[in-house]
């Protein structure tokens, strides 16, 4: 029988494993403190505000209401009027000159934004973060209003965790934080596994961390 066709000893074997076992729990590890590096901040700031929601009701909020007036320029009215002719009835965004006007009066950036057009009114809705705000010009007096309420940093913070009237950017990166997350738990999960041998609690731990929100859930919730 040739060398080469005898077996490998056991204690080889057993090396050989135990070192891709060695390989496989560094990367986890490495994977693991990475993603939680990346959502720390992330996971802070939703534990808070995932407090500050289920206690929404007993959390006072006195909103900040702020009102403006103001003319619209002759010609600026007649092309509204135009244009209110051609879209009455429609969701369109307003004309570059009226966007200018608002940034030019009270610094508004309407960024396109949809407007409800009929033939005596324009409303534009500007709903933001913490609070709300509206704009609506008359056509026929030339009359614009502007309203803008802020119900404090508490709810604005509820609103950035709910991702309501935040923007593409945050809600992109709400989609990133959660994939990051899940990577986070992934990774400790098995981390978990490749320990549990030295550590009989594991699994117990685990299952109890399922099994309690679950029964919650299913007793409590209706």
């Amino acid at each position: 029988m040739k060398h080469s066709d005898l077996p490998a000893p056991a204690g080889a074997h057993d090396a050989g494993r135990a070192a891709s076992r060695a390989v496989w729990l560094k990367n986890l590890h490495q994977w693991h403190w990475i993603s939680s590096a990346l959502c720390l901040l992330g996971m802070l700031l939703f534990s808070v505000t995932g407090i500050t929601l289920n206690h929404a009701a007993q959390i006072e909020a006195k909103p900040a209401v702020t009102r403006l007036k103001a003319d619209v320029p002759a010609p600026l009215r007649a092309e509204l009027q135009r244009y209110a002719a051609a879209h009455d009835g429609a969701k369109e965004a307003l004309p570059a000159a009226a966007e200018r006007w608002l940034r030019d009066t009270w610094s508004l950036r309407a960024g396109g934004r949809a407007a409800e057009w009929s033939r005596d009114e324009v409303y534009l809705p500007l709903p933001k973060a913490g609070g709300d705000a509206w704009v609506r010009i008359g056509l026929e007096d030339g009359g614009a209003e502007y309203e803008a309420t802020d119900r404090g940093w508490i709810s604005w913070l509820n609103d950035v965790h709910k991702g309501r009237n935040t923007g593409v950017a945050w809600n992109w990166f709400i989609d990133v934080f959660a994939a990051t997350c899940l990577l986070f738990c992934l990774t400790g999960l098995l981390i978990l596994k490749f320990h549990a041998a030295k550590r009989p609690f594991t699994w117990p731990m685990v299952g109890m961390g399922i099994l309690v929100p679950c029964a919650i859930a299913l007793l409590f919730i209706h």
